[in-house]
């Protein structure tokens, strides 16, 4: 079978345990690791499973951007900016887990089909990827004016780049459960727990309805038809308890279990990006195969 040819941008975690989901996949063929660093853990973990390194980055890909077709943009905000435009020149496909917001939001769950054939999709954020599934479930079956989320990941879960992107996350997680989730007006929150042991990623949804005229169990069986539908692949994602409904409100609580494919089971708001870009990467190999039947 025809594979899509994709690279990695990043040898950080994120484009590390990116890479160890893609090695042997149906429908995807991994070729590249990109990155700056030549003795990151990414990196060597490349050379060793014989993927062709790019150490010089973005510019190194130029000279020899036949190897890949689309790309995962591990890396930051900031950087993508600049990625994106080399990208869009080189008319190479790109999915941008960094919070940069350039391309349209994208969700697997929710609406991955109005996006497929974009040039550039982002995956808003791990808190938006894990929260505004369940706001657009809830939205189904009643109007949501008001959704505010609070992301709260262990802190050894949070690296250089999520640090650095923490004003990117709270905006682009907001905008994201406007525009996807429905919701008349979004608020996300982020919070680095240091407990130790560390803590899995855990979410709470709080939602305010326009009014009371809704049945119940209709918002809580919406509710876990898209936490099914995540799990599809996310495996960890669950909830903790039944959904909570009072008078025009709606609490959620979720929990996100890392695979543990590179990084440690807490690591679930790692893991649900990656998993995210993998699932998105796939519909888009599998459309274009479609269309070459």
């Amino acid at each position: 079978m025809r594979k899509l040819k994709v690279g990695i941008i990043g040898s950080g975690n994120i484009g590390t345990d990116l890479m160890m989901k893609l090695i042997d996949h149906d429908f995807l063929e991994l070729t590249t690791m990109i990155g700056i660093d030549p003795e990151s853990d990414g990196l060597k973990r490349a050379r060793q499973l014989g993927l062709e390194v790019i150490e010089n980055g973005i510019e190194g890909f130029i000279d020899r951007k036949e190897i890949a077709d689309l790309l995962f943009d591990a890396t930051s905000a900031k950087a993508h900016i600049v990625h994106a435009k080399i990208l869009s020149d080189l008319e190479k496909r790109v999915i941008d887990l960094t919070p940069a917001a350039l391309g349209p939001f994208v969700v697997p769950s929710v609406n991955i089909g109005a996006h497929i054939r974009e040039g550039n999709v982002n995956l808003i954020t791990c808190g938006g990827q894990a929260t505004i599934p369940v706001v657009h479930a809830i939205g189904k079956v009643a109007k949501v004016n008001y959704a505010e989320i609070v992301a709260t990941i262990s802190s050894k879960s949070a690296g250089p780049g999520t640090r650095s992107n923490i004003d990117e996350f709270t905006e682009t997680t907001a905008r994201g459960l406007e525009e996807i989730g429905g919701a008349k007006k979004g608020k996300a929150i982020i919070i680095l727990n240091p407990a130790e042991p560390p803590i899995m990623m855990r979410d709470t949804i709080y939602c305010v309805l326009e009014n009371e005229s809704f049945n119940p169990e209709e918002i809580k069986d919406s509710i876990h038809l898209m936490v099914k539908s995540v799990r599809n692949y996310v495996p960890g994602y669950r909830l903790r308890m039944e959904p909570m409904i009072e008078g025009n409100t709606v609490i959620v609580h979720l929990e996100v279990e890392g695979a543990g494919d590179y990084l440690p089971s807490y690591s679930g708001n790692l893991d649900i990006m990656t998993a995210a870009a993998v699932k998105v990467a796939e519909e888009i190999a599998q459309y274009d195969l479609a269309k070459t039947v």
